[in-house]
């Protein structure tokens, strides 16, 4: 059957399912969002003279729901005009409706009463064929299916989203007993492509996959956490980032969820799982359990395993609570010799080697529940999945894992690890075993490129399914496909006569080992190649230049160096915007700065939608210079039509820079003037580059010319500069900005303005690009510019001065 989805219905308007309606409007869906009718009137409906029957009134859960979202933070839509998108109702009035819908998606109340009586009324209107899913995150299918037609249970399936839908990059798909294996088939396809999802397939156990195994993980980890004696700040400093986590760690993660969600599932599974042979882990530990039996349950009541206290002054101080008294405590500042000793290490994979093995408490810490996790994930298998791979998915997609409890075993050698295992008694399934007696000493293999998986029934290794949509550096770099590197870049054969250039610097700043690759990569390119992509797997994109070597300079008041710098900086720019062949750039997270400029010169973007793209450096007292703030003024010039008002247009393009306005999402990159019409969007991180690879496929097959440097951009001159400069003054005069701020903005209105030409005229990139070198370079000379990148640099924060 050959579906598409144009329209979506989502019965269900609490947190869950208006996000989710959010989201399918952000990939240009048509979505009816549902809810129930109120059965009181409100104070101040009252007041008003509406009865029940009004519309208003009808409609005011869901409305209220909807524009809840809508206003939240970080935000569930791309761009808040794809709100239009959505139609609200209630189920009184509205539910015959969902006849004319694609796709009914049921996101109420986890009670299987409540969900049964709803989807009775669904089969009075859905249209025989339409995909209905639940979004569940534990009842079983079987018992929601119950009672229902055949065509309903053929159709049926759960689709778990992971809260928040926008940014929690997993989907569960978790078919019905008689679901048609067409529609999981679909729902695993169309949740990649075009929800941008890592759809795992799971079978219908308790909690399903991601749950099971993360909330294990925690609980597990709060017994281990009891037993050591940790406190909070210890155990969130050992939890995150430095291990490849989620950036708020255990607690305070378990503060922003809510610990009685986590309480809930864990109470659940521990009632539904009889047979778990670690059913006990399940049980709630004393330094949970106060908590709960407290109502401190985080970020909802105001206070949890941390408790933020407002002074009368207006001060905020951010306590603990201590496991002994169960009383907030000032922060610790927790020192473990394991992660001092860590910080050599900028790889992940190194660094947990070295933290698992190391011999202190914070090794113990690791050994203990690292061990105790493999072991019960050995065990799950085939119970909650088939496959090994589904796990590592799953976990890392749903909880934000760099690294899957399987990938995380491998890097730390099976064979070696099980031995360690059995001493510290935790040992794992037979078929890990059996795996290791046959020779086959790792979960994953890299053959030929591609990633494989060790097979439990075949007990040989498999391809990973899915993954020839993908490019996978980190694969590739096991293939021998590196082709070029130093220690800042990397150029990968991505196959078909296309190459790729990787940054893995630190936050992966462009410095002069970047500005090599750069050039390297095109040259290389040029020569014998149809393109470049340049894109990494990091965190970030590019956080922009870095400072570190030009704050030395300018330091040293050294300018001929700085002058230098900046020259090669643009001219690296300029070669990417005018080589031979195609080169995209294919930028996710962060985009800032250097990262910014780069990926506006390339010939085409293929952004992550997930983009924060900016340039920002009147943060540190500068102002674009890698061509940034020419390329801002080419745009306006080029875009402008006959009958717009060309001081207004500018200025839209001035404030970006002057305000170092950053992106929330590539949609509004586009809005801001970042993308262009024609650059494109990819929802799944995944296929990002290789959607890149395929633009330089098809730009070369359309035969690629090289472009000609322009020079025709129109500049107003004194015109738009005394429009600036009045403006910066009423900001000064207004105390809205320091006089440092004026002085940058001074000088990127003269730039843009093309200098303090008479009148509107015709100039070149270069004269653009000289204009911006020279602004910078004075104001590097700047006092105060060197406080704010000494502050950058060394706080790890941003100065107003």
């Amino acid at each position: 059957m050959n579906r598409t989805i144009k329209k979506v219905a989502i019965l269900g308007s609490g947190v869950m399912g208006s996000r989710i309606a959010c989201h399918f409007a952000n990939i240009g869906v048509q979505v009816l969002l549902l809810d129930i009718v109120p059965f009181e009137l409100t104070e101040q409906e009252q007041k008003k003279g509406l009865t029940k029957e009004d519309p208003i009134v009808r409609n005011r859960i869901v409305t209220s729901a909807l524009q809840s979202t809508l206003k939240s933070n970080p935000s569930a839509i791309y761009d808040k005009a794809f709100a239009s998108r959505i139609t609200t109702g209630n189920f009184d009035d509205d539910l015959p409706k969902i006849k004319d819908y694609d796709w009914v998606m049921e996101v109420i109340v986890e009670r299987l009463d409540i969900k049964q009586s709803l989807f009775e009324k669904v089969e009075k209107h859905r249209k025989p064929g339409t995909l209905i899913t639940s979004n569940t995150s534990g009842i079983p299918m079987h018992m929601m299916c119950e009672g229902r037609s055949e065509d309903f249970q053929e159709n049926f399936a759960g689709t778990h989203f992971f809260n928040p839908p926008r940014y929690l990059r997993l989907l569960e798909i978790i078919p019905g007993p008689k679901s048609k294996q067409e529609n999981i088939d679909f729902l695993m396809e169309y949740g990649d492509k075009y929800l941008g999802k890592e759809t795992v397939l799971c079978k219908d156990t308790p909690a399903f996959i991601a749950n099971r195994i993360g909330v294990y993980a925690i609980i597990s980890a709060m017994h281990t956490i009891e037993k050591m004696g940790l406190g909070v700040s210890e155990v969130d400093k050992l939890t995150g980032t430095i291990i490849g986590r989620a950036k708020s760690a255990t607690f305070r993660t378990m503060d922003v969820v809510g610990l009685d969600t986590t309480v809930n599932v864990a109470n659940n599974l521990y009632k539904a799982l009889p047979n778990d042979e670690s059913r006990e882990k399940f049980k709630l530990p004393k330094i949970m359990e106060v908590l709960y039996e407290k109502k401190w349950l985080g970020d909802k009541t105001g206070s949890g395993y941390f408790n933020m206290i407002r002074h009368e002054d207006g001060s905020k101080e951010l306590k603990e609570i201590d496991f002994e008294t169960f009383e907030y405590k000032e922060l610790e500042k927790p020192k473990f010799k394991a992660l001092e000793a860590s910080k050599e290490f900028e790889d992940l994979k190194k660094r947990i080697k070295h933290l698992v093995n190391f011999d202190d408490k914070a090794g113990e810490f690791y050994r203990a529940t690292f061990y105790d996790l493999f072991r019960y994930c050995s065990f799950r298998i085939p119970e909650i999945a088939d496959e090994l791979f589904r796990i590592d998915q799953a976990v890392c997609a749903g909880f934000g894992w760099e690294l899957g409890p399987f990938e995380n075993w491998d890097l730390l050698g099976v064979k070696e690890t099980v031995e360690k295992m059995e001493a510290a008694g935790e040992k794992p399934a037979a078929w890990v075993y059996e795996m290791l007696e046959a020779g086959n000493e790792s979960f994953y293999t890299v053959e030929n490129g591609k990633k494989h998986y060790y097979d439990i029934p075949s007990k040989s290794y498999k391809e990973v399914p899915g993954m020839d949509d993908f490019i996978i550096l980190d694969t590739l770099k096991s293939a021998g496909k590196v082709i070029w590197n130093n220690a800042g870049a990397s150029v990968y054969d991505l196959g078909d006569d296309v190459i790729g250039l990787e940054f893995h610097t630190k936050m992966n700043s462009m410095g002069q080992e970047v500005i090599e690759g750069i050039n390297t990569a095109i040259g290389m390119a040029e020569k014998s190649y149809r393109g470049l992509v340049v894109g990494n797997e990091g965190a970030n994109f590019s956080a922009g230049a870095n400072l570190a070597m030009l704050f030395m300079f300018a330091g040293d008041q050294d300018f001929d160096e700085i002058n230098l710098m900046i020259a090669q900086f643009q001219n690296t720019m300029m070669r990417a915007r005018y080589s031979s062949v195609p080169v995209i750039s294919a930028p996710h997270n962060m985009a800032l700065g250097g990262g910014c400029e780069f990926s506006l010169h390339s010939d085409h973007i293929q952004a992550h939608a997930e983009l924060y793209m900016g340039l920002v450096e009147v943060g540190v007292g500068l102002i674009p210079a890698g061509g940034g703030t020419k390329e801002m003024t080419l745009r306006f010039s080029n875009a402008v039509k006959s009958g717009d008002v060309e001081l207004n247009r500018l200025q839209d393009a001035f404030m970006n820079i002057a305000m170092a306005k950053v992106s929330t999402s590539a949609e509004e990159a586009r809005n801001l003037g970042y993308l262009r019409k024609e650059d494109g969007i990819t929802l799944n991180r995944k296929r990002q580059l290789a959607e890149a690879k395929s633009k330089v496929l098809s730009l070369n097959e359309a035969g690629y010319t090289q472009p000609i440097e322009q020079t025709d951009i129109r500049v107003l001159g004194k015109e738009s500069l005394a429009l600036f400069e009045a403006g910066i003054t009423g900001m000064r005069y207004g105390a809205y900005i320091s006089e440092h701020d004026a002085l940058i903005a001074k000088k990127l209105a003269y730039v843009m303005s093309g200098g303090d030409l008479s009148s509107p005229t015709e100039v070149s990139e270069r004269y653009l690009l000289d204009l911006e070198r020279e602004a910078f370079l004075s104001l590097t000379g700047e006092k105060k510019t060197l406080e704010r990148i000494h502050s950058i640099l060394f706080k790890g924060k941003p100065l107003r001065n």
